[in-house]
């Protein structure tokens, strides 16, 4: 068995107080596939600017300004991540959906 260990220790990882995160199962359960690369690169960014909620109110010129797209390229990338059941968006707020449970069922909140 391979021991784990980090390969640059100086540089762990911490959990700052902005923190954004992506849930393992994004991988595991296959959610990854579904996306384009473009729809993998804006759920970065929103993860990345959400609050607690995965609310961003980041509006579609400053993330076209930000990832240096056209608003077409926006829009597929956006209409991506709506089809894999993975955002919502209601302009100009963005929600970064929970994953479905296993099965495609939704948690009540």
């Amino acid at each position: 068995m391979i021991e784990k260990a980090p390969v640059a220790p100086n540089r762990v990882r911490t959990t700052p107080a902005g923190f954004g995160w992506v849930d393992h199962r994004f991988v595991r359960e296959g959610y990854i596939r579904n996306c384009s690369t473009d729809a993998l690169a804006l759920y970065l960014l929103l993860v990345t600017v959400a609050d607690q909620q995965g609310v961003s109110f980041y509006g579609d010129a400053l993330l076209c300004a930000m990832l240096g797209w056209s608003r077409p390229r926006l829009e597929a990338a956006r209409s991506n991540l709506q089809h894999a059941d993975l955002l919502a968006w209601e302009p100009p707020l963005y929600q970064i959906l929970q994953l479905p449970a296993k099965g495609g069922e939704q948690h009540d909140q």
